[in-house]
Order: structure tokens, then sequence, then C-alpha cells
């Protein structure tokens, strides 16, 4: 197979050469390149890169820009993905749901001015990075063939911080309004250690969200210290309990809860745990429809527990390679991409465990939580 999505052809060396004096030659070409602060490259219809302004160089740490030509974006990118396929950029099994792939390929196809943003992971060194880029492709027509004008924008704190706020005051409204049904309960009962304990467990992991979303949005997981308690698949699905039963997701949804649990104790990192395990559950309920099912269970895999969702939804083939990559996205608006990303983030990172899920046409889609059982520890930062 020669791509997953765009033409793997490339042009002729000799085109190539050709293609870059039309467009070197140009004046209006040429003003742009040296006028433009932003990002600015000319791709021919090969989709490969013929010219490349001086802060696209400085971004990726270039100064001649003769062993950038030819390649395509992705490959001048560094994107993690290029070499998956022995074509490159824009024939990978990621490539049909890459933002900058789309809007080149729709410019080709239509003829005119395409926008979308490209969700990159890219190699820097040593380094792997997320970006968020706006990418924009405008046809261009020179010396009767016709080339594209490609706008980059660096969004990436932009896209960051807009996805940790509509995850912080989402996640701290479900918090506290699990929080004010409770007190409102113990108003009316002044005998009930039960409802003080909720209480307790809910200021706790109001407190932890606020830590935990402070180390995202530096981006740096590791400022974030862990406590290790002991704690049973009975108590965490108590905790979920309490969530979703009259939460506004499970509206005119049904959330089947498992009758038998396994005799399991682990020592995790409750309020982080239950932190994965409600982004899955919610996530689950977004996607179905109304009336429809979501089942979640508990199992024993040696010394680890494995949290499990289901419903009967199926992630399409092209979005579950991206499914876990921060700021990719297939909803619209800003501030999407972060929740999938942050679920294995914690769930692996903090916790050690592994978070992963399949889906298909016959069997819908499960996510799956392995919490692993944790040294005797009451306070364990990470390593």
């Amino acid at each position: 197979m020669d791509t997953y999505f765009a033409p793997a052809e490339r042009a002729s060396e000799e085109e190539l050469k050709d293609e870059i004096t039309t467009v070197t030659e140009n004046a209006v070409i040429e003003e742009l390149l040296r006028c433009i602060n932003g990002l600015l490259a000319v791709l021919d219809e090969h989709r490969q890169v013929i010219a490349l302004n001086d802060s696209f160089l400085r971004e990726i740490g270039i100064d001649d820009p003769e062993g950038v030509l030819g390649l395509r974006l992705g490959e001048v990118l560094g994107c993690t993905h290029c070499e998956e396929e022995p074509n490159g950029c824009g024939t990978t099994k990621y490539c049909s749901s890459c933002g900058a792939a789309i809007s080149i390929a729709t410019t080709l196809a239509g003829n005119k001015s395409a926008e979308r943003i490209c969700a990159l992971t890219a190699n820097r060194g040593d380094a792997v990075v997320n970006l968020s880029l706006l990418v924009k492709a405008s046809p261009l027509m020179l010396g009767g063939k016709r080339f594209l004008l490609l706008f980059l924008q660096d969004v990436t704190r932009e896209e960051l911080r807009a996805a940790l706020e509509r995850t912080f005051f989402h996640d701290i409204s479900n918090m506290l309004t699990g929080l004010l049904g409770v007190s409102q309960l113990l108003a009316t009962d002044q005998n009930s250690p039960k409802l003080v304990e909720v209480i307790q467990q809910s200021a706790l992991r109001l407190y932890k969200e606020i830590e935990i979303q402070k180390c995202l949005f530096k981006n740096d997981i590791t400022d974030f210290r862990t406590t290790r308690d002991e704690v049973t698949a009975g108590q965490l699905l108590n905790e979920l309990e309490n969530v979703f039963r009259k939460h506004t997701v499970s509206a005119d949804k049904s959330l089947v809860l498992p009758e038998s649990l396994p005799a399991l104790s682990i020592r995790t990192d409750i309020s982080l745990a239950l932190r994965v395990m409600c982004n899955m559950v919610s996530n689950a309920l977004e996607a179905t429809e109304v009336d429809g099912t979501v089942k979640v269970w508990f199992e024993r895999d040696g010394n680890s527990l494995v949290f499990s969702v289901w419903n009967d939804m199926t992630i399409p083939e092209n979005i579950r390679y991206r499914i876990f990559q921060r700021s990719f996205t297939t909803k619209e608006g800003p501030g999407r991409g972060i929740g999938t990303y942050s679920m294995q983030l914690i769930g692996e990172k903090l916790l050690g465990g592994k978070v992963g899920f399949s889906s298909s046409d016959t069997e819908g889609t499960t996510f799956r939580f392995v919490m692993p059982s944790m040294p005797n520890e009451r306070h364990h930062p990470l390593q």
C-alpha cells in the first residue's frame, strides 16, 4: 500500500529544481518571504517544500534551507510519524486525522483556502514535544503551475490554556455540585457521620484537582506529589456512584454498575485514580445516545485492579491512533483535547498504571485502567 491518505508521488529532481527557480525568482514571493514574521512556506502540488522564510528556518533550527527543500511539511517539522511509512509525510495512518495534511489536501482538491489546527508531536533534538499549529493553505498560480502558500502559527500555549480552563472549570463544577448536594443533606441530618466523611473526601478531591491543574498548566507533571492509601474496588465504586448518581451527563442514559467485585486491596492515590476513572465514565456517557447504556466493572489481574468502561459506540479507525495525543480533538471550538491526554498522563506517569482501549463495530468501545498495587508508602514523590 503506497499511502493511507494523500498521494505518495513526489516531483522528480529536475521538476523540483524548476519549481524552486520559479518561486525564488518571483518578486512577490520574495517580498512575502522577507516581510512576513510568522511561519511561511511555499509547497508544490506534491506537497513538497519549495521555499521557507527566515522565521520558519529559525523555528526548526536550520540555517541553510537547502537541506529541507523537497521535503514535506511533517518531515521539515520533525513529526514523529513521518518515518512510519516509506513514502513519508501525508501517507501514514495518522495523516488522515492531521490538521495540516487535511488543510493541504483540501486546498489541492478544491483550489481554495483551508485552515485547520494541527496537533503535532515532533522530535526536537533528544526531546519529543507536543505542539498546536494553526495551519492555513492557500492556492497560488505561478508560471502556469499551481503552488500553495502555507501560513503556520504556533498556538500551543493558547490551546493548552483554553483546554485546561475548560477541564478545570468542568471538573471543579462537578466536584462542587457533589459537595453542595451532600452538604444540603447534612443540614437536615446532624447525626450522619457518613455524610461528614463524604464531604471530607470531596474537599480533598477538590484540593488535589487544583494542584494537578497547576502542574498540567506548567506542563510539568513531575511537580505533583502522590499519596498511597489502601483502597478496594468497593470504595472506588462507592465514590463513582456518589459522583454520577445525579450527574447531568447521566441524564436519560443508563449507567450499569457491577454486581460483584474482586477481593483485592491496592495502594494508590485514590483522588488521582478517581479522576482517571471519572473521565473514562464521563467520556463514555457523553458519547452514548439518549436511552443508551454504559457499563463499568472491575477485574483482578494478578496484583493489579483493572477498571473498565464500555459503551456501544465505535471510535473511527483514523481517530484511534491519536486518542491520547495532547490537543487532538474531533470537537469544534478551542479548549479541547486534554481529557484523554490527562487520563493517560495521570494513570501512567503518576500512578504507574496503564490506560488503553479497544474499539470495533461489533464490540463497541472499552477503555481500561490497570491500577497496580503500590509499595507500602504513605508519601511517594514521583521519581
